[in-house]
């Protein structure tokens, strides 16, 4: 695939550079002066409309550009914070006088994603979001990542520092999988998981020159997966950002629950582009963060075994910690467990089982005797005495005695641009990040020495482009932290004792010891009361019943006798042995240890073409594109489902679009696309989307369009085969259905619905969208968007589960749910420009899951459960909204700053992290996510002698610490103080 891709590309520049006429060159030269300073600009881009050349204003304001394009053509001139201009050159011009105006500060921005054209936001046929340099800049966010929240319609997952996860338009979840992350045309998933990594391994600040955000479907014209949204990041080009700059940025991390409380982190970034002759560019980048991570404490119960997180403790024999790893039992195993072999143990001779243990023999003498002497059957006085139905687990790690907190990211860039022509760029570009971290999924998972490298080549021209690229992951020594917990377990005393140990084993299995622990208290408890009792006159009936109360009322001090027994010799954090032991486990492979194991490759290969040098766009524009894409499994069987032979799978799909578009008058822009995908384990999908906008005047537009979307099973979902301490997790294909055997037998059972699971066909998840929105200027000061939405999700990928008779384990397996899902909801946004360039914005979102009988404007919270029974993670807060106000340049000070309130509302999560009993239907309306609002600001300067700014600022300034999904981190306050320079700098 590597050299498929490698050679498209060479031939491709061949026949471009070989397709090249010489012409007639035109010169043009002159200055770029700021109309109000009259001072030179630096670093204005000037371009030659509609082609890849073009030059940089020089730190006088001066430039200087040949072109082959004959005249007349535009020269369109472009620079942070001002005014676009287009000027018409008729021949060559060295004396050209550019002035450029302060740009006014809302409303005027420029986008490509929602159409792959430009077009002015206003008009835009679908909602979308945009930060922009000066944006990232004012953000009082800790970095442009986390500035994403900040957005309209966004929620963010935070799982770690380092690792957000973002959303729109619900369904969220960590490791989101409906919404596509692309860097430079990139997909930036790691391609063994099918979601972005937060920007752990992402774009540096310095680099990057915009972020744009689309809610809802985008599958028409950006392939399968952006069925939530789709987030395009866009690098600077060398061409036109060139020279040195470098930040410096240091802070402080606050929360009540970490173990220190508060600790610093340091962030710095450095960035050098040059260009030659506006022939060949360069650019390298190089970011570095580290700091001490947030941590996670929630130690309430979530077992649902006659406990709520509400009320649960550590005192639960079942107690199941949110945050605490080897406690899982998915099973249900307990002292019931036991009761077959205590049984067998009544027909032994003493002298034998006073060879393995001498309390062992005492009670099952005790018990042969008692039962003699009373009539009562000791099957009995097991069932209901010694062994009760109680659930049982072991006693668990902290998730701080298993990770590392300690967070840390590098990234490297570079890119190498050469101008064929004036029409025609070659790029070729690598994007690569290492890092470690720790992340929610199906576990809490220790990224440690993770890296991932996206390697991409491309030819570019004003109307088409031409790329491959690879993205290449590799896990590094990433563990799952609850694996380790559950395997440091078994090393230091194993569950259950080997068949081969025979009777002896009954004195090494930590199950065995603290059943017979118990059962041995219990009896002694009970034979004193059952006489007591009778000799207080009551008929054995009733001093049974009497002696059972005993027994019940002290079983908490039962149950504390026995977990200390079965507890001796349990290795604890700090000791040697610990140490040893969790090396050992992370050092082996699931699923005999912790250590995951995922170096899956992405090929991609992909090409647009617009007509408009064919067909005029002012009577149609038509852009055609294409797309090619292999997924090569590779996780040595940690993750994966192997083959006969085993290798793992791999998956081919392939894709190709249209759109048509018609703007009559500038008044209405009709536009019309269709796609059709085919993965080869599926069948083939089409996504077809109308759009259109009317334009009552230049400021006034109104939108509206039908979309759809869909998403392909991932990876996971397909081939995923992963014992988990929760559960066992297998994909949805037939191939892991046959593996398991689970349509043989007795079949499979629904554990919530308790009937025979029929295991239908796995399909493709879809959405239909229909949207009307408004989005308007109004007296130049006010700038209004309002959208309404409404989504159908067909064939819904979630998960079911079910109960194997030849599986000890829970079974969590991907399926479709066959009936529609319905969801709908708004969004308002309010920016208003005061007086002196004060600024004051406003936007509310909400997102609605129809269910349960919950509306728009009701007040109850979303819910996780249809109305017929079937789980879905919608997992979204019905109401956010953002409150921001600042000033940029107070006074032409060169002092600016931002303040942003953010709020949402509570909402319930469902994952696969939880245990099964949490996530049946009665149980999950108790698996909250508390509402929360933080307050964050920044203050900044200007420092024009040194070409930097200098910013200090602060997030969560109120310290409310809070969490953003189940079993995350809780996020505190952060502090920071940064200084960036910019060689293109203007005053």
């Amino acid at each position: 695939m590597d050299k498929i891709l490698r050679n498209a590309i060479l031939y491709s520049m061949a026949w471009l550079m070989s397709a090249g006429i010489v012409l007639a060159q035109t010169k043009v030269a002159g200055n770029v002066t700021d109309a109000t300073t009259r001072d030179g600009l630096v670093g204005v881009s000037i371009q030659v409309k509609g082609k890849v050349v073009g030059t940089i204003s020089d730190a006088k304001g001066n430039f200087s550009l040949t072109t082959n394009t004959p005249a007349p053509f535009i020269l369109v001139v472009t620079s942070v914070g001002f005014e676009t201009q287009e000027v018409q050159i008729n021949g060559d011009r060295t004396d050209l006088k550019i002035v450029l105006k302060e740009q006014a500060l809302i409303g005027q921005e420029v986008v490509v994603s929602a159409s792959r054209v430009e077009e002015s936001v206003l008009k835009s046929p679908v909602s979308i979001e945009k930060m922009d340099i000066r944006n990232v800049r004012e953000t009082p966010a800790a970095n442009f990542y986390d500035a994403i929240r900040n957005l309209k319609g966004v929620e963010v997952s935070t799982q770690s520092l380092m690792f957000s996860s973002v959303n729109t338009r619900g369904f969220s979840g960590n490791g989101n999988t409906r919404v596509v992350q692309m860097i430079d045309g990139i997909d930036n998933q790691a391609p063994g998981l099918n979601f972005a990594v937060g920007n752990i391994v992402g774009i540096s600040e310095l680099d990057l020159e915009s972020v744009e955000l689309l809610p809802g479907s985008a599958s028409a014209l950006y392939g399968p997966n952006a069925i939530n949204g789709l987030l395009l990041m866009n690098s600077k080009n060398p061409f036109l950002y060139q020279g040195v700059s470098a930040y410096t940025k240091l802070g402080l991390m606050s929360a009540d629950n970490r173990s220190t409380k508060t600790t610093p982190f340091y962030d710095v970034a450095f960035r050098y582009a040059k260009a030659f002759n506006n022939k060949f560019a360069f650019k390298l980048n190089v970011g570095y963060i580290t700091a001490q991570d947030w941590q996670v404490n929630d130690y309430r119960d979530q077992s649902f075994r006659g406990t709520t997180p509400d009320n649960g403790t550590r005192s639960n024999p079942g107690y199941d910690g949110i945050n605490v790893y080897g406690d899982e039992n998915s099973s249900g195993a307990g002292l019931a467990s036991l009761r077959g072999t205590f049984g067998q143990l009544l027909g032994v001779p003493l002298a034998q089982l006073n060879a393995i243990s001498a309390p062992l023999a005492q009670l099952v003498g005790g018990i042969n005797q008692f039962s003699t002497a009373t009539g009562i059957p000791s099957t009995q006085l097991i069932n209901d005495i010694l062994l009760p139905n109680v659930a049982v687990s072991r006693t668990g790690y902290n998730e701080f005695d298993l990770v590392n907190y300690t967070t840390k990211s590098l990234k490297l860039n570079g890119a190498l641009h050469y101008r064929i022509n004036d029409k025609v760029e070659a790029i070729v570009q690598a994007n690569w990040g290492a890092g470690s971290t720790v992340y929610t999924s199906s576990d809490r998972y220790q990224l440690k020495n993770f890296t991932m490298g996206l390697y991409k080549a491309e030819l570019r021209g004003s109307n088409f482009f031409v790329r491959g690229y690879m993205t290449a992951e590799n896990s590094g020594d990433t563990y799952a932290a609850g694996l380790l917990g559950t395997y440091i377990n078994e090393a230091w005393k194993p569950s259950v004792p080997p068949a081969s140990a025979g009777l002896a084993g009954l004195a090494q299995g930590w199950y065995p010891q603290y059943a017979l622990t118990y059962a041995g208290g219990a009896f002694q408890t009970f034979v004193p009361a059952f006489q007591a009792a009778l000799r207080a006159g009551q008929t054995p009936q009733a001093a049974y019943a009497t002696a059972l109360g005993t027994v019940n009322s002290n079983a908490g001090a039962l149950h504390t006798a026995a977990r200390g027994v079965a507890d001796q010799g349990r290795v604890l954090p700090g000791d040697p042995r610990f140490d040893q032991i969790a090396a050992q486990v992370k050092a082996n492979a699931i699923p005999s240890g912790a250590l995951f194991v995922d170096r899956t490759r992405l090929y991609h290969a992909e090409a647009m073409y617009n007509f408009n040098e064919v067909i005029d766009p002012k009577v149609v524009e038509i852009i055609v594109g294409g797309n090619y894409r292999k997924y090569a499994l590779n996780s040595n069987g940690t993750l994966f489902l192997k083959k006969s032979d085993g290798s793992e799978f791999s998956i081919n799909e392939f894709g190709g679009y249209t759109q048509v578009s018609k703007n009559f008058n500038d008044v209405f822009k009709l536009t019309g696309s269709v796609r059709y995908d085919k993965n080869e384990n599926f069948a083939g999908q089409w996504s077809p989307r109308i759009s259109a906008v009317y334009t009552v005047n230049k400021n006034h537009n109104i939108r509206a369009s039908y979309q759809t979307g869909f998403r392909i099973p991932t990876n996971q979902n397909q081939y995923i085969n992963l014992n988990t301490p929760v559960s066992l997790l297998i994909g949805g294909l037939p191939a892991l259905w046959d593996n398991y055997k689970l349509r043989e037998g007795g079949g499979s059972v629904n554990i919530a619905t308790g009937q025979a699971w029929s295991f239908p066909e796995f399909k493709p998840e879809r959405a239909l969208s229909f949207e009307v929105g408004y989005k308007g200027m109004i007296a130049k000061k006010l700038l209004v968007d309002v959208y309404y939405y409404n989504t159908t999700m067909k064939n819904y990928i979630g998960g079911v589960l079910l109960r194997n008779a030849a599986i000890p384990q829970v079974i969590s397996m991907s399926t479709n749910y066959n009936g529609d899902i319905k969801t709908q909801g708004f969004g308002l946004g309010f920016d208003y420009l005061l007086p002196k360039n004060f600024t004051l914005g406003f936007n509310l979102s909400n997102n609605t899951l129809d269910a349960g009988g919950v509306k728009m404007f009701s007040g109850e919270k979303n819910r996780n459960v249809l109305d017929d029974g079937f789980q879905v993670g919608y997992n979204t807060p019905k109401y956010r909204h953002n409150i921001t106000f600042g000033n940029r340049n107070l006074g032409n000070s060169g002092w600016g700053f931002n303040v942003v309130w953010r709020h949402q509302a509570a909402f319930d999560w469902l994952d696969l992290l939880q245990p099964a009993l949490a996530r049946l239907p009665q149980n999950n309306n108790q698996l909250t996510i508390p509402a929360f609002g933080t307050l964050d600001a920044q203050v900044s300067k200007k420092i024009s002698g040194i070409k930097s700014i200098l910013k200090l600022g602060g997030t969560n300034l109120l310290g409310t610490q809070y969490r953003t999904g189940w079993g995350n981190p809780v996020v505190g306050s952060m502090y920071y103080v940064s200084l960036t320079f910019d060689e293109l700098l203007n005053k």
